[in-house]
């Protein structure tokens, strides 16, 4: 013993610290040595009981997770030239809400690696590999541990992608699926060579990610404009190998993914560039390496005529849905159309809203039953309330929970939440009984789409609420345990009353010891299951003294024996229980749906009551009648605190004022006039009531397109003027006769002459070739003009209430905007007095009066010099021979009077004679002549 050496604390440490440098070491060597990822992913590393991310993904996570890059640590570190690797630590939850909000917010790619030596530490050079990958439009092996306990408030959308060009047309192949939802569909349809179908078939399906085929060198022209086109939707793109776009083994793929059912009639399979782009989503999704997938997913035909068509500037320009803004959305739940009408209680019942906001329809009858609806519940605020807050807050997401069954991971607590949902269902049916229903179309309408799928849905369900109350211990949910019933089964039962008997024999050791050391058994002595000992005794409270027996440790042994064979027996039932249960998937599946339209419907009965001004129920026309609105309001715009919204009129009618071409002063509300349109046009068309007086009339349109505020897009290299143009260019290539097109300031990101002409042919061609319903605001007032010219264009502009100042210039004026829109023409913009009223410091409006003065006259001058030559001419001779008269006629009055008086007299003379001449020529009323002459006579 005396020769030998035991290793001190500090040669412990150093021997720690040694393994750590050398492992850190290992690791940053297979950092560096890793494939890069793809542009947008971020490398997560699991070291089981914490995440580490490294490099700029460590760098990002500091900045956007924690703000601040004191976090980070530095491996592998050689002085001041090389620092090391930047890393950076995130618990489970941390990690899992950076992750949750990469994949949904910031549309990043996740890779998860995990040591392949078992103890999280990787210390191999090379041990570590990729267990979980995610996108945008597939979440799949992420699902469970991201939404564990949150509900998927929007489904992911994947699409891939196929286009091909032959002689002169271009088809568009496509094919989509939801993976959450276990749905694929496919669609072909011509083209146009902006790709506004692809367009409008991305925001009716809320796509997340994109396939397309080819590599980072692709060339191919219709594959990198399509690529322009998904970068302006969000859409996050992922390029995989042509050679995966081969519909050789799609047929038999489809046959294991498809119900038995469905397999006998597949006409989807002849669209054969549809068919080429599921079988890339097919195999990019990994769809046959799971089983659980077999049979169990639905394929559709998606008809892009089925609903109002959407473009991108169209859902920005309207605000349909919160932009993100930092990871997370806008704080004011008011600044969108969704977060508005969004007063849904349920998980499935966001994700309808979305759908519907994405897809409003253009069947007339479809959008009358959807206003029925939501009018039977309008007056009714106590059954609504009743409603949400007693049945529908409780009901969990059976969509999320049935997926679950099918991949087999689902628990007792899953099938517990499902029949705690299941049995509320004929208070359900009470509570719904109970609402009045008018007339009797109503009443069969809300009997077929609310009361009789409840009904049907119950029959099938309630052999589950049986299986539950038989096999489940409900009185143990109290205490948020999830325990089959020791009396379902005899072995169970047999092991049950074993543990009581030794549970028994505990209390009896309990108050031997107790009587053995003389100690109060409530007070002194406690009998505890402790973590690491199992049942033993404590002294005194708080702390103090464990100890146990020999009979006590005999006792503990039998009862972790008993309890691990309880446990088995346990896990093999309730194995069967879940079995049993997923069984129900399909009709919990369709309660889900049921659940979602109730919440809809009343979450947008609730916010059509309770507006400041309650909504009306609009009359929904055919395609082509007039836009009649009395009293119409911004929706989102009105629910503003401090804000007293102005109501305004709107009259579109054919031949007659169609084409809407407003004016006015800047901040005058043209903005909100044009938007306001657009979005009741839009709530009328998913079945709200909208913001309007009684007596509203809202045609159908098939699509409403917009070019509305001014942006650039450095990074792609697209500036203002392009950004316009190609929004401009995609309205006068799709926009159709029942179209609704919305324009704001076209033409002022180039020249102002520029600008001016571009607008006038724009708005000439809508009007003459197009012949849709259209709303123009713009400060080119000279474009006015064009109702002089064509049928169907009515002026109206914003009025403003204008003071000229004392001795001031005529851009000395004081400015009141009332917001509210008439008939006539604005002849001003009032930009300096705007400017004004936004506080800019006093030298800068001086200088901006001095300037636009020069400006006006420089204009001026410059317009007179552009006439053409013949008009020029005559304008010249005509005040040669003005100035002539005048002399002349001063002379003749020398004799009579004095030289002031005979030079005003004669001025006035000339004046009335040479007036029309004047007035009815181009170069004389461009230079101004009349306020020219009167500040002559004002000299004298």
């Amino acid at each position: 013993m005396s020769g030998l050496m035991y290793p001190t604390e500090e040669s412990r440490q150093s021997a720690s610290r040694s393994d750590s440098e050398k492992s850190d070491t290992n690791f940053v060597s297979f950092y560096e040595g890793m494939p890069r990822a793809i542009p947008g992913t971020i490398r997560l590393f699991d070291r089981q009981e914490y995440y580490t991310v490294h490099g700029d993904d460590a760098l990002f996570v500091a900045d956007t997770v924690f703000r601040t890059q004191s976090v980070l640590r530095y491996l592998g570190g050689k002085g001041k030239d090389h620092p090391g690797l930047p890393s950076c630590s995130l618990n489970p939850a941390a990690a899992k809400s950076f992750l949750r909000d990469a994949l949904t917010s910031k549309q990043l790619r996740i890779e998860i690696w995990c040591s392949t030596s078992g103890d999280g530490s990787g210390r191999r050079s090379g041990s570590w590999a990729i267990s979980k990958q995610a996108s945008p439009g597939n979440l799949q092996e992420v699902e469970d541990l991201l939404f564990l306990n949150a509900d998927v408030v929007s489904s992911p959308m994947v699409l891939a992608l196929r286009v091909k060009a032959q002689d002169g047309l271009t088809t568009v192949g496509v094919a989509f699926a939801d993976a959450t939802n276990r749905e694929m569909g496919v669609c072909e349809y011509a083209e146009n060579d902006l790709f506004s179908n692809t367009e409008s078939l991305i925001i009716q399906l809320g796509v997340k990610e994109c396939l397309l085929p080819g590599d980072e060198t692709s060339t191919d022209y219709d594959i990198n404009k399509m690529q322009g086109l998904l970068e302006r939707c969000g859409c996050v793109i992922s390029k995989v190998k042509r050679t995966q776009f081969s519909s050789k083994s799609i047929e038999e793929d489809m046959q294991r993914l498809l119900p038995v059912s469905e397999k006998a009639l597949l006409p989807e399979l002849d669209k054969k560039l549809a068919m080429s782009a599921a079988a890339a989503l097919v195999s990019y999704l990994r769809l046959l390496e799971d089983e659980s997938n077999f049979g169990k997913f639905a394929l559709r035909t998606h008809d892009l005529s089925e609903y109002l068509r959407l473009d991108h500037a169209a859902l920005k320009a309207l605000s349909l849905f919160p932009e993100s803004q930092g990871g997370s959305a806008l704080a004011n739940k008011h600044a969108s159309l969704y977060g508005l009408l969004n007063r849904c209680k349920t998980a499935q019942g966001n994700r309808m809203l979305s759908q519907w906001l994405k897809q409003p329809l253009v069947n007339v009858h479809a959008i009358q039953n959807r206003q029925s609806l939501l009018s039977i519940f309008m007056e009714e605020s106590e059954l609504r309330h009743k409603l949400q807050d007693e049945f529908l807050r409780y009901m969990p997401d059976m969509l999320r929970i049935s997926k679950r069954f099918q991949r087999s991971v689902a628990t007792l607590e899953d099938v517990v939440r499902c029949y705690q949902a299941v049995v509320k269902i004929p208070e359900l049916q009470a509570c719904l009984a109970e609402v009045p229903v008018g007339s009797e179309a109503d009443r069969t309408l809300f009997h077929s789409t609310f009361a009789a799928p409840l009904d049907e849905l119950f029959q099938h369900l309630s052999k589950l609420v049986e299986m539950v109350e038989m096999t489940i211990d409900l009185d143990e949910l109290a205490y948020h345990n999830y325990v089959i019933k020791p009396e379902f089964d005899d072995g169970l039962r047999a092991i049950k009353a074993k543990l009581d008997q030794i549970r028994d024999q505990f209390d009896e050791q309990h108050v031997k010891a107790g009587n053995d050391l003389r100690l109060d058994t409530e007070k002194k002595l406690h009998l505890e299951n402790h973590s690491s000992y199992g049942y033993c005794f404590r002294v005194t409270r708080t702390g103090g003294l464990y100890f146990t027996t020999s009979a006590m440790r005999e006792l503990n042994d039998d009862f972790r024996s008993l309890s691990d064979e309880y446990a088995r027996t346990q896990s093999r039932l309730v194995k069967d229980v879940i079995d049993i249960a997923s069984s129900y998937a399909p009709p919990l599946e369709q309660l889900n749906v049921v659940l979602a339209h109730l919440d809809v419907i009343l979450s947008l009965a609730q916010v059509s009551s309770n507006a400041p001004i309650p909504y009306t129920r609009p009359q929904i026309l055919e395609r082509g009648a007039d836009l009649l609105l009395v009293d119409s309001r911004h929706p989102c715009l009105e629910v503003q605190d401090d804000v007293n919204f102005i109501p305004n009129n709107v009259s579109m009618v054919s031949q007659k004022s169609e084409f809407l071409l407003v004016t006015g002063p800047n901040m005058g509300g043209k903005s909100t006039y044009l938007r306001q349109i657009g979005i009741i046009t839009l709530m009328a068309q998913i079945g709200c009531f909208v913001p309007a007086a009684e007596g509203a009339q809202v045609p159908i349109c098939d699509c409403i397109l917009a070019r509305v505020g001014a942006g650039d897009s450095q990074l792609k290299g697209i500036s203002t003027f392009m950004a316009e143009m190609l929004e401009t260019a995609t309205i006068l290539k799709t926009a159709t006769k029942d179209s609704l097109v919305l324009i704001d300031e076209l033409g002022r990101g180039t020249s102002t002459y520029d600008g001016f002409g571009l607008a006038w042919a724009i708005s000439e061609w809508i009007v003459t070739h197009i012949h849709c319903k259209c709303v123009f605001a713009t400060h080119f007032h000279e474009l006015t003009n064009l109702a002089r010219q064509q049928p169907g264009v009515q002026n109206l502009h914003m009025v403003a209430y204008v003071a000229p100042r004392d001795n001031g210039s005529r851009f000395d004026k004081d400015i009141t905007l009332l917001y509210k829109v008439e008939e006539g023409v604005s002849n001003q913009s009032y930009g300096i007095q705007i400017a004004e009223l936004a506080d800019f410091p006093e030298s800068v409006i001086r200088l901006a009066k001095r300037k636009a003065e020069e400006l006006e006259g420089f204009d001026d001058h410059q317009q007179a010099m552009d006439m053409p030559g013949d008009v020029a001419e005559t304008g010249v001779a005509l005040v040669q021979e003005f100035m002539t008269a005048w002399r002349e006629r001063t002379e003749g009055k020398r004799q009579k009077m004095d030289e002031t008086e005979a030079q005003k007299e004669a001025l006035d003379s000339c004046m009335k004679d040479f007036d029309e001449r004047i007035r009815n020529n181009v170069r004389c009323v461009i230079t101004d002549l009349e306020p020219w002459t009167a500040k002559v006579m004002e000299n004298f």
